[in-house]
C-alpha cells in the first residue's frame, strides 16, 4: 500500500506560478529513446492543471541526445527540460547553460545516502536525481559448487579471490569477468572496488583532486591480481560483454546492477551479493544518476523548475524507480509510502547496502579525459605495463590535468 503524506504530485503541481494563462510551450529531451509511461503521467498531470501551457517531449536515442541538447543550448535555442546524464552537469554549468535545481529542503533527509553528490559541484546543486543505479556481484553457483566451494557471498576481497581462483583452476570457465576496455564503463567497474576500499576520486565540496592515494594503489594492485583468475585479454571487454560471458557459463562472476537480474539465463543458478570490502574500506558502489536538467534562456526557466520537481518528487519517483526496476533514489519510508518495494527484499536490499559507503561518478567538463585518466590506468595493470605506484602517480598527474 502506499500513502504519501508529503511531496505529492498534486502538491507539487499546484505550486508557485503553476495557473498562469500565459501560453507556453516547453520543450523538453527525454534522453534513451522513449518516454516512460510513469513520466508520461506527471507531463500530462501537470498540463492539465496549467491554461495555455504545452510540453512536447522528444525522445532521443542516448547516442545523441546529450550532444543534441548541448548544441540547442549554445546556439540560443535551448531546450526548457533535459533529462540525461548526470556527468553532463559540469560541463553545462560552467558553459553558463542550465541553472542551479532547486531542490526542496524537505527532500534533502529522504534522498538515499550519496545521491545529491552526484549533482552537486563545489556545494551547488545542477540537477534533479531522476534515476539512479548501483551495482552487485552476481556469481555462478553451479560453478562455484563444480569447484568445491560455497555458495556464499564473500565478504572481503580476500574471500571473493579465493573463491574466483577456485573456479578458474577447477572449471572450465574464468573465475571473474573483468572490463577493460576503453570504454566508460571500465571506469565504472574500477570504482566499485574503490569505493569499497574506502576511495575517493574527487572531493564534492571542494573540487580536489583524491585519485593519488594509498586506497587507490590497494584497488588497482587487486584489480591486476584478479587479472590472473579472469576472461583472456581483458582490455578487449566491456561491462556488457561479461553478460555473455556470464550466460555462456564462461566466468563465474562479475559486476552488474540490478538489470542483470531479468538478463540472466534463467537456468542459472545466481547469487547476487554486495561488492566485497577492500582491505581500507566497506562494501560500496559506484552511485550513478541521470538528472533532470532546466536550461537557461528559455524564457520560462520558473515554470521548468517546477516540472522538474513534479517528475522528481514523492509518488512520482517513486512509480518511476519500481516500474523502471531502478535502484530507489529516495528513502521511501521517510516520505510516507508504506511497505516499499525494496525493504523486505533480499535482492533489492543488496543493491541498497552498498549506498552509504558508496562514492558518485565523478563530475568532469571533459568526460572523456576523466575516462582515459582509468582507462589508462586499469589497463596498464592490466597488461603489466607499469607497477601500480607509477599508474596511481600517473593517474593522479592526468586527473588534474583535467580538472
Amino acid at each position: 500500500m502506499k500513502t504519501l503524506k508529503t511531496l505529492s504530485v498534486g502538491a507539487v503541481l499546484l505550486t508557485g506560478s503553476a495557473l498562469s494563462a500565459q501560453a507556453q510551450d516547453m520543450h523538453f529531451i527525454m534522453c534513451g529513446g522513449e518516454i516512460r509511461e510513469a513520466d508520461q503521467a506527471v507531463v500530462d498531470a501537470f498540463v492539465a492543471e496549467r491554461d495555455g501551457v504545452t510540453v512536447n517531449i522528444e525522445a532521443v536515442p542516448w547516442g545523441t541526445c546529450q550532444d543534441k541538447s548541448l548544441t540547442l543550448a549554445a546556439a540560443g535555442d535551448p531546450p526548457s527540460i533535459s533529462y540525461m546524464g548526470s556527468r553532463t552537469l559540469r560541463q553545462l554549468a560552467n558553459n553558463d547553460l542550465i541553472v542551479p535545481a532547486e531542490i526542496p529542503a524537505e527532500w534533502e533527509d529522504a534522498y538515499q545516502p550519496g545521491v545529491l553528490n552526484t549533482v552537486t559541484i563545489e556545494g551547488t546543486r545542477w540537477g534533479y536525481p531522476h534515476a539512479f543505479s548501483t551495482k552487485a556481484l552476481y556469481i555462478n553457483c553451479d560453478l562455484a559448487e563444480e569447484a568445491g566451494v560455497a555458495c556464499e557471498a564473500p565478504a572481503t576481497w580476500d574471500d571473493m579471490y579465493a573463491m574466483a581462483e577456485a573456479i578458474n583452476n577447477n572449471t572450465g570457465a574464468a573465475g571473474i569477468g573483468l572490463a577493460g576496455k576503453d570504454f566508460d564503463n571500465t571506469m565504472h567497474q574500477f570504482l566499485n572496488y574503490l569505493y569499497s576500499n574506502g576511495g575517493t576520486v574527487i572531493d564534492t565540496a571542494t573540487g580536489e583532486n583524491m585519485l593519488d592515494s594509498q586506497e587507490t594503489r590497494e584497488t588497482l594492485e587487486f584489480y591486476g591480481k584478479l587479472a590472473s583468475v579472469s576472461q583472456d585479454g581483458p582490455t578487449a571487454w566491456e561491462r556488457d560483454q561479461l553478460r555473455d560471458l556470464f550466460n555462456d557459463g564462461q566466468i563465474g562472476m562479475y559486476v552488474q546492477g540490478p538489470w542483470g537480474r531479468g538478463q540472466h539465463n534463467e537456468d542459472i543458478n545466481q547469487l547476487v551479493a554486495p561488492v566485497p570490502a577492500g582491505p581500507s574500506g566497506a562494501s560500496g558502489t559506484i552511485l550513478i544518476t541521470d538528472s533532470l536538467v532546466v536550461f537557461k534562456g528559455s524564457g520560462h526557466e520558473d515554470l521548468a523548475q517546477e516540472l522538474a520537481q513534479a517528475l522528481a518528487s514523492g509518488e512520482a519517483q517513486y512509480d518511476l524507480d519500481q516500474s523502471w526496476g531502478l535502484t530507489p533514489i529516495f528513502q521511501y519510508e521517510k516520505l510516507g509510502i508504506e511497505d516499499p518495494f525494496y525493504i523486505g527484499d533480499p535482492f533489492w536490499e543488496v543493491f541498497t547496502a552498498g549506498i552509504e559507503a558508496g562514492g558518485p561518478e565523478p563530475l568532469l567538463e571533459d568526460f572523456k579525459s576523466l575516462q582515459s585518466v582509468f582507462t589508462n590506468m586499469v589497463q596498464g595493470i592490466l597488461l603489466e605495463d607499469d607497477t601500480v605506484d607509477s599508474l596511481v602517480t600517473i593517474a593522479g598527474e592526468e586527473l588534474d590535468d583535467a580538472l
